[in-house]
């Protein structure tokens, strides 16, 4: 150090306090101040309304794209208890809104796990300009209203109310993110998979923001990822194998559809507690290992593959194979910071066992149609 120079010392270290440290470095708590983070406002703040639909204590989630640039979201579920002073116990919704890291779901089987660093809707109102709740309890209207993650007014009693249910909207912070404009597609999409993985969800997403052109979709998919594989073609293809089963060494249920069509690509997607697996990990691999095993004996005991014929590989597994496995544990473990590799190690042999008993069954019923299949295998995956 020359002399002169300024020391590193306890001086120069500057303590971020909740949501101030989220409006200093947002990009550590939704990715990006860009699209993707702005994206992810609307996927954390729907998080909480879905898990409710998943335990039961809610039916309908609905996201509206306002025309003032907001977002709300709507849920008829009732177990929220709201914060007025001295009259809750536990955490109540305003603590969710204002304390970093209060009330953060719940990762297990029955909760969707897909916040970006597991934080809570208290991001959503710090990088906000203005949030608004409206919750519907007991027979009692309540309102919330914050600017900035900062509560404007102390929580309300507004009147009565005929039904349970919440309403969140909020508005994303122009001094925050690089544009403000929402793509319907992009929530589309994420919404559409959220529902083909959890066959009990009933998700609207409406587009407000051009009086003329309104639109609204609707997704609910009680065949699961079975449904998400049929509609990959059009025509629906008719030769999907899906099946769902759960296993206690994994702790959890292993869910996996899958087909083979004319494509000359393979498509592979995994899925842990309905967070997409980029990175692959313990369920993609027991995928394969049991697709592999599987092809291999059906091959031999058809005499498809001759006894010189070294076992399949699981790493290519044929032209035109598209699949999805979605695994749901109660307590997933991940490779790597970004939570994208599955590392569960029990995961692997379960997944491959289903998949191998499944397949098996699978192919003994058309000895035509499993020869093609066997035939689309390269010999690069006989080596």
């Amino acid at each position: 150090m020359s002399e002169g120079s300024n020391p590193y010392d306890a001086s120069g270290i500057v303590i971020l306090e909740g949501l101030d440290a989220v409006r200093k470095r947002p990009g550590m708590y939704i990715g990006s101040v860009g699209e993707r983070g702005l994206h992810h406002l609307v996927f954390e703040a729907a998080e909480s309304a879905l898990n409710e639909v998943l335990d039961g204590t809610a039916d309908r989630v609905g996201i509206t794209l306002t025309a003032g640039g907001g977002v709300r979201i709507t849920d008829d579920g009732g177990r929220h208890p709201v914060g007025h002073p001295g009259r809750e116990d536990g955490p109540t919704l305003d603590d969710r809104l204002t304390v970093l890291g209060c009330g953060v779901p719940r990762t297990d089987r029955r909760s969707l796990g897909g916040g970006f660093a597991g934080v809570g809707i208290a991001v959503v109102n710090a990088l906000s300009s203005r949030l608004t709740a409206e919750v519907r309890r007991g027979g009692t209207r309540s309102t919330l209203e914050y600017e900035r993650g900062v509560r404007v007014a102390v929580p309300a009693r507004t009147g009565p109310a005929d039904d349970d249910g919440t309403v969140i909207t909020f508005w994303p912070d122009a001094e925050i993110f690089e544009t403000l404009t929402f793509s319907f597609d992009t929530l589309a999409d994420r919404f559409r998979e959220l529902a083909f993985l959890n066959r009990d969800l009933e998700i609207t997403l409406t587009d407000d923001r051009d009086p003329g052109a309104p639109r609204t979709v609707r997704f609910g998919f009680p065949g699961g990822a079975r449904d998400w594989i049929a509609q990959q073609s059009a025509p629906p293809h008719p030769d999907v194998i899906g099946f769902e089963r759960e296993y206690t060494a994994m702790e959890g249920t292993v869910e996996v559809a899958l087909c083979w069509g004319d494509s000359g690509e393979e498509r592979v997607t995994s899925y842990a507690n309905s967070r997409p697996t980029l990175g692959g990990g313990t369920h993609e691999l027991g995928l394969r290992d049991g697709l592999a095993a599987a092809l291999t004996a059906y091959g031999r005991e058809q005499h498809l593959l001759t006894p010189t014929d070294p076992d399949l590989t699981p790493t290519r597994l044929g032209a035109g194979l598209t699949a999805v496995v979605s695994v749901k544990l109660d307590r997933p473990e991940f490779e790597d910071a970004l939570r994208d590799r599955l590392g569960n190690p029990p995961v692997r042999a379960c997944v491959a066992e289903a998949v191998r008993e499944h397949l098996a069954t699978w192919l003994r019923e058309d000895p035509v149609r499993s020869a093609a299949v066997l035939a689309r295998i390269p010999a690069t995956a006989r080596d």
